[in-house]
């Protein structure tokens, strides 16, 4: 059977399910804004801990009404379950709102079409008030299932799709009893009392009303482990943004995407997909969003590629650098897939659990911003070498990245709190295509990171000089260091000319006398700005990785402001979370260090900075 064929049958067989009016949901435009977003892809398992500083680190960027995290690439035992049945089994995650109504869902959307090889109830904190949420979050219940044999052969035979491929087959079968089950037991008469939340092969999504690192606590996550993560604060800007189903990620089949932005032709899209027999049901541009993709990849087979430019398309002066067969070919996937464009501000993530070419599974973190990048967006890679882990972050803002980087580094030596390259995607561009793929493929007990842009060029870090490693680096710091008499611009200069021929205990030595130097005003003022040249401004590090050396800069710095805290003076003061600045700080002459973040339950997690008055 060709694929045109299989993608005709496929959508054919929608015909049959329920159509629900759903109505429209009432906008609450000053209330958007940008999103929080956050993607982690490590070619080890992490822990959701450091998903979790992320989320902290930018709950600012939230309003409690809608957060969510998505994980790919499992631990089995985790789950209860062997890992046979983890890559092979599909992970049906259902949401019970109402638990009572769990023995109905079971009866008629779980065991009348799947074969139920373990089923799990997700742990969660006894009192969900604790965590200042108005809410409750559903219940949450695993289901690891196969589907039964009759129901493959009675669905193939009902939709003439005996040689569409096992795979295909299976995968819309649970796409199908899905939308059924979120028909009848959530959107069908307005009532919500269960949803699935995923339904993918080693993909788990969890949301509710609050925020993304409320989901985190409330499911007790911190030590659930995985290789891709994203998460999500905030809430659509259309649908159910008071409740669990309108909150981001939303799945496809294979995949959770989440996304900071809005759409002007969301019914343009709608439409799209209506001709194709799929309609949304919770009203949000996540969901069409997720839909299109899912439809273009997995449905159409279309390569990663394909699906980037049909969202993103390749416009004006960066479509006439294209060479001559992609310009043809980007020309019939705009003029083909126009009407599913979002048309926005907007910036994806996508966790997928997926065939790499077919062949063999594949976990990707997707990143993809529009054409006219009206989101901010930024890339990331740290590589340690020589068989070491590699890890790779997309995310709304940089102090994201760097939180899931300070917490990994502070219990796993082998990462440090910065990585070795930020980017940006330009969107829609002939360079980049406004897109990267961080792919990790297993190997047996191991597995390998790539991270490549939408043409599928890799993409790799600017320095394999030696890292710094705190116990095991050469040379030993000295007992005290003077340094040259000089002002903040100058000395920096001379650090400059002298770092091409140091090592790492020299650089530390250096850093030893500008901190013991912050014991007055003035030596503050120099060692702060002395610090801020050498972490933004870029020089030749020598026999030293640059993103090392900003690690230790930080460091530093961090100890400059541990040292206003605990001896604040006329020039410098230290103000912690959202306290007035007190009254001396009113005078141009002040300067304040001030501390912004989230302390639940007595624990302190926050961002400094420098304010000048």
């Amino acid at each position: 059977m060709t694929n045109k064929m299989s993608v005709e049958k496929i959508l054919a067989s929608r015909k049959s399910l329920p159509k629900v009016e759903v109505g429209s949901a009432a906008r609450d435009e000053a209330a958007e804004g940008g999103c929080g977003v956050i993607g982690i892809a490590c070619s080890e398992k992490i822990p959701g801990r450091h998903l979790l500083q992320s989320l902290i680190q930018m709950r600012n960027r939230g309003n409690g009404k809608g957060g969510g995290i998505a994980a790919v690439g499992l631990v089995p035992e985790e789950f209860g379950v062997s890992q046979k049945v983890l890559e092979e089994d599909y992970l049906i995650a259902v949401a019970y709102l109402e638990p009572a109504v769990r023995e109905e869902v079971e009866k008629t959307s779980i065991y009348p079409t799947f074969e139920v090889d373990y089923v799990r109830e997700q742990a969660h904190l006894d009192d969900f008030t604790r965590l200042g949420l108005d809410v409750q979050p559903p219940e949450m219940v695993y289901y690891f299932v196969r589907i039964k044999p009759e129901v493959v052969n009675a669905f193939r035979t009902e939709n003439n799709m005996q040689d569409t491929p096992q795979r295909k087959v299976e995968d819309e079968i649970v796409f199908q009893n899905t939308y059924k089950l979120n028909t009848q037991f959530y959107a069908s008469t307005g009532e919500t009392r269960a949803f699935v939340l995923s339904h993918g092969k080693n993909l788990l999504l969890l949301k509710m009303v609050g925020y993304g690192d409320d989901v985190v606590k409330y499911y007790q996550l911190e030590d659930m482990h995985a290789h891709v993560w994203i998460g999500h604060h905030r809430y659509p800007t259309k649908g159910r943004v008071w409740h669990p189903g309108g909150a981001h990620p939303f799945a496809g089949l294979n995949e959770a995407l989440v996304h900071n932005g809005d759409f002007a032709n969301y019914a343009s899209i709608s439409e799209y997909l209506a001709q194709r027999n799929i309609y949304p049901l919770f009203l949000t541009d996540t969901e069409v969003s997720v839909q299109v993709f899912d439809l273009l990849h997995r449905i159409y087979e279309y390569p990663l590629e394909y699906v980037i430019e049909s969202l993103a398309p390749t416009t004006e002066r960066d479509f006439t650098k294209l060479p001559d067969d992609k310009k043809q070919l980007y020309k019939m996937l705009q003029t083909t897939h126009m009407h599913s464009s979002p048309d926005g501000p907007w910036f994806f993530l996508i966790a997928q659990s997926a065939p790499a070419d077919m062949k063999s599974e594949a976990y990707r973190l997707i990143g993809i911003t529009d054409t006219s990048m009206l989101r901010p967006q930024v890339f990331a890679l740290q590589e340690v070498g020589n068989g070491g882990p590699s890890i790779g972050f997309a995310a709304s803002e940089k102090q994201g990245i760097d939180a899931a980087l300070e917490s990994l580094a502070s219990e796993d030596p082998r990462f440090w709190p910065r990585a070795d390259r930020y980017w940006n995607a330009r969107g829609g561009s002939h360079t980049d295509g406004g897109a990267f793929i961080f792919s990790i493929t297993p190997d047996g007990d191991s597995a390998k990171m790539v991270c490549t842009d939408k043409f599928g060029r890799e993409v790799s870090v600017e320095s394999t000089n030696p890292l710094y490693r705190r116990n095991g680096n050469p040379g030993t710091k000295s007992e005290s260091v003077t340094l040259p008499v000089l002002d903040a611009t100058e000395l920096s200069d001379w650090f400059k000319k002298q770092i091409p021929t140091w090592d790492y205990a020299e650089f530390e030595n250096f850093l030893s006398a500008l901190v013991q130097d912050a014991s007055s005003d003035v030596g503050r003022m120099r060692v702060i700005q002395v610090l801020t040249h050498l972490i933004d401004r870029r020089y030749p590090t020598g026999k030293m990785r640059r993103s090392s050396l900003v690690s230790l800069c930080d460091e530093a710095l961090n100890q400059v402001f541990d040292c206003i805290k605990e001896s604040p003076s006329e020039l410098y003061q230290y103000v912690s979370g959202d306290k007035p600045l007190p009254e001396s700080a009113g005078s141009n002459q002040t300067a304040v260090i001030q501390a912004r973040g989230y302390e639940p339950e007595g624990e302190h997690s926050v961002a400094m900075s420098l304010v000048e008055l």
